[in-house]
């Protein structure tokens, strides 16, 4: 089944949980922790959702020389995650690091390896802003393209991407090599600062390997419902 993560975008561990507690008899439940609350909680907060059996996607995009994301990776290795992320433009010598990192630090741990994914480009970028303030001459396509094929070479397991560009990625690289998709919006909600966006729906005729859901879900009048409704959509229909 695909994965619907739930991008817990809150200042911290308190309101994160406190916004979980319907979600107890939820299975399968995943979520995605990001920069704010990792930054405010850090490994507290992993353990403790971990503690309730909640698959984490821990998303703090590691961009830095390859000797530093392998330490920082190491730390995230032991941390018992199931996904990870860097960015796909730090370079293949940096993801491959950032895999070695991973490896050892679960190994240390006695956990299983994150999987690793790599962000191509973020999905609030548009064609004008690779063109003009990044000087990237070719096209968004052929970029994300590019970056997707290196990550996998690399030892990526996927890659972070808009749905829009799932098929055209499984093209370039294999049909099993993940795309997990952010950028999703019901069709009653804004779009807000996201600049190539689906629906659930679309995400599954896009042929994606799972997707991350914020707003949509966090900020709707009954989460859980939105959530299983959410799921149900991005796998098929299925009940």
């Amino acid at each position: 089944m695909k994965p619907v993560f739930i991008a817990l975008d809150f200042v911290d561990a308190p309101n994160a949980l406190k916004f979980l507690e319907p979600f107890k008899d939820v299975k399968p439940l995943a979520v995605k922790v990001g920069m704010e609350l990792f930054y405010r909680e850090g490994a507290s907060i992993i353990r403790a959702l971990r503690n309730q059996n909640i698959d984490v996607f821990l998303d703090l995009k590691l961009h830095d020389i390859p000797h530093t994301v392998q330490q920082a990776a190491k730390q995230i290795g032991q941390l018992d995650v199931q996904f990870a992320t860097v960015h796909s433009l730090g370079g293949s010598e940096m993801i491959k690091a950032a895999r070695r990192g991973l490896e050892e630090g679960a190994d240390q741990a006695g956990v299983d390896s994150p999987q690793l994914l790599a962000v191509t480009q973020l999905t609030s970028t548009s064609e004008e802003q690779l063109h003009d303030e990044e000087l990237v001459p070719v096209s968004m396509e052929k970029s994300v393209s590019h970056l997707a094929k290196m990550a996998s070479q690399s030892g990526a397991d996927g890659v972070i991407s808009s749905a829009l560009e799932n098929n055209m990625i499984h093209q370039a690289v294999s049909d099993e090599f993940k795309c997990i998709n952010p950028g999703i919006r019901l069709p009653s909600n804004s779009v807000d600062d996201q600049k190539r966006v689906v629906t659930p729906t679309k995400a599954f005729e896009l042929n994606t390997s799972g997707i991350v859901v914020g707003r949509s879900i966090t900020q709707s009048e009954d989460p859980v419902q939105t959530y299983k409704d959410i799921y149900n959509a991005v796998n098929g229909g299925i009940k």
